[in-house]
């Protein structure tokens, strides 16, 4: 399976404009740039979109692991937050965390910690990234 995103730039960093599109045209010619980066402009920029792609996915692999376990989630919210730091040579991406609470009726707190754990770890996105990914899980 593959699936794809594409993206167009127009100009230098700092004044350029670009638009991002995903093959399923969810996002389609999406605004981004310099000021939605790094300052607080309209539009979107890799690292949230990142964010949202990790945070999906880990919440379908944390669905996965709760029912290879007999569970059911009645709701999982996860949010990644993306660390964008200047680094030697220009930006990087140092970190991600993910905040995470499940309500999961049948459970208790250390099936839970265990199971975000391996969703953590397995989730596709997570394996993909480099940088550190921690997480807070909450069980509600």
């Amino acid at each position: 399976m593959k699936r794809n995103g594409s993206a167009i730039w127009q100009g230098d960093l700092k004044t350029g404009k670009g638009r991002l599109s995903t093959q399923s045209g969810v996002l389609s010619e999406a605004q981004y740039g310099f000021n939605t980066r790094f300052e607080d402009g309209p539009g979107t920029n890799p690292e949230e979109l990142i964010g949202a792609a990790h945070a999906g996915c880990f919440s379908m692999a944390l669905s996965n692991v709760l029912g290879e376990q007999g569970l059911t989630a009645d709701r999982i919210e996860t949010t990644a937050t993306v660390t964008l730091d200047k680094a030697e040579g220009g930006f990087a991406i140092t970190a991600v965390h993910l905040e995470v609470t499940a309500t999961i009726p049948g459970t208790d707190d250390a099936t839970f910690q265990k199971a975000a754990e391996t969703a953590k770890v397995n989730c596709p996105v997570s394996k993909l990234l480099t940088a550190e990914v921690s997480m807070t899980a909450t069980l509600a």
